[in-house]
């Protein structure tokens, strides 16, 4: 079991809520550092985001709120959380670069383990995907690692039309209906 932080020593199994994607929150802090630092941990990936996350939560949060440039491109962070606990994070890239158009795409998204093989990760990428529809994405490029079946199911399931490899990397793209009626913009939910 990973170490969790305020004295919780279990994470559940089953949500009161049906989760969904919205803006990054503090209200998950506690399942995030969780989630988040023990998936870091296992995976032996960075940690040193860890000890200021903690500290000051609402900066943390507050960083990731908008619309910000990542990878040189405009880009949407949500988080996808049920009540107080946070499942996995979602990015929209806006457009993509030369590099993004070979590895990387217009979508991003994953799962803490602690969440994973419950359908999560199908259901963020729907909900993902509506949000990219307000944004006026009509067509968006996703990839996975080769080796990632997970990934892929998840992809596939959403309408994911395979497009080769490239370096490693699975290519899929997904047509998307644009929005019926005046579309007001993002579908941003606090």
């Amino acid at each position: 079991m990973p170490d969790l932080p305020n004295g919780l020593t279990d994470l559940p199994n089953e949500l009161i809520e049906p989760p969904r994607l919205v803006w990054p929150t503090a209200a998950v802090r506690d399942s995030y550092l969780a989630g988040e630092g023990a998936d870091a941990r296992r995976d032996g990936t960075p940690t040193d985001w860890i000890g200021p996350a903690s500290e000051d939560f609402e900066a943390y949060v507050a960083k990731r709120r908008g619309v910000l440039t990542r990878w040189a491109v405009p880009s949407t962070m949500f988080w996808y959380v049920s009540g107080e606990h946070y499942i996995g994070t979602f990015v929209i890239r806006h457009r993509l670069t030369p590099e993004l158009a070979e590895v990387g795409g217009h979508v991003g998204y994953h799962v803490v383990s602690t969440w994973r093989r419950q359908g999560h990760a199908t259901r963020m990428l729907a909900e993902g995907l509506e949000e990219c529809r307000e944004l006026g994405l009509e067509r968006v490029l996703l990839t996975c690692a080769h080796d990632n079946e997970a990934s892929r199911r998840v992809i596939l399931a959403n309408g994911g039309v395979p497009d080769g490899q490239v370096r490693g990397e699975d290519r899929f793209w997904i047509d998307i209906e644009p929005p019926k009626g005046d579309a007001a913009g993002p579908g941003f939910r606090a």
